[in-house]
């Protein structure tokens, strides 16, 4: 088995008690863009030395709650608005950063609007050019979005529905209630799209046709893992970096099937008061820093403290150093 590595975690912003950051995007010059769910904004991370701290800066307050982000073209993101307690009411929304400097406004445009069958999207990635993945937790389905020139339009379909998807509204589980489907990326070299599925407790994969993108078999289990929110890809070592958000801890899932006895805690075992609340996770895309530096969005124990005590949520980075003998 790979030896697990020592890991190193390094705050770079804090904000406010009781945001819950949910998703992150890095951008090219190495800025971090960062949803808050529950405060309906997005937040932009300037680019700093490994080293220091910066103070976030926002980018635009929305109507509905702000929950997956891709970049669909370069400097072009789009983000899922969903109202996924209440009306369901979601939209996709386009933003273009090309030739935009922080703390000027942005222009977002919505470019599609779901129907009723959506309940609440939640984690997004890029399938292929011009196509997005995006997980709706509560009806328990993954959809495929297909955008238009310029990303300025869009269509959906169901892209699979699954039972490993559901969510578990009588869970025990203190509310908000645990969304089924959580986390999705696509692994190009392996022809899979990965899930994690909160309520399920499972960390999944389907197998994809590389020409069509379509689902080309059922969803296979990979590993038991509880409390799996968000994650990043490393396919050339062959694992996920799983995050745990009410345990409190980053984990390492083997991306292959029959492995699933090989999962373990990177950071948080023991717990550490750096690492509360971690909700996604995203590779840093500076030279290199590809499967050794992980930027990790958390919550700061908004969704369940660990020890009754809220704290700031935070952006950190985490580096995965190889274990010395």
């Amino acid at each position: 088995m790979t030896p697990i590595p020592e890991v190193t975690m390094i705050p770079v912003a804090y904000f406010p008690e009781k945001y819950f950051l949910e998703n992150l995007a890095v951008r090219a010059d190495g800025s971090v863009l960062i949803t808050a769910v529950l405060q309906k904004e997005l937040w932009i991370v300037p680019d700093a030395p490994s080293d220091s701290m910066v103070s976030p800066i926002l980018v635009h307050r929305f109507d509905h709650p702000i929950t997956g982000i891709v970049e669909a073209e370069p400097d072009v993101f789009v983000v899922n608005l969903t109202e996924g307690y209440t009306t369901h009411e979601s939209h996709l929304v386009r933003i273009d950063l090309n030739g935009w400097t922080p703390g000027e406004p942005v222009s977002p445009e919505v470019i599609f609007t779901f129907d009723d069958r959506v309940r609440a999207l939640n984690g997004s990635c890029l399938l292929g050019p011009g196509v997005i993945a995006i997980a709706d937790c509560f009806a328990g389905l993954i959809w495929r979005v297909d955008l238009g020139t310029d990303a300025r339009s869009a269509t959906a379909q169901v892209w699979l529905a699954h039972d490993t998807m559901a969510d578990d509204p009588d869970s025990e589980v203190a509310p908000p209630p645990q969304p089924g489907v959580n986390g999705v990326h696509y692994g190009a070299r392996t022809g899979h799209l990965y899930y994690t599925s909160t309520a399920q407790k499972v960390f999944m994969r389907v197998p994809i046709d590389l020409v069509t993108l379509a689902p080309v078999g059922g969803a296979e289990f990979v590993a038991a893992i509880d409390n799996a929110d968000d994650f990043c890809v490393d396919e050339d070592a062959g694992f996920a970096y799983v995050t745990r958000h009410r345990a409190n801890t980053l984990d390492r899932v083997p991306l292959l099937p029959r492995h699933g006895s090989e999962v373990r805690h990177l950071a948080g075992d023991p717990f550490d008061e750096v690492l509360v609340g971690p909700s996604s996770a995203a590779w840093s895309r500076c030279p290199g820093d590809h499967g050794r530096v992980i930027y990790v969005t958390t919550d700061g124990g908004t969704t369940a403290p660990p020890d009754e005590i809220v704290r700031n949520a935070a952006l950190l980075r985490v580096e995965l150093h190889p274990r010395t003998v």
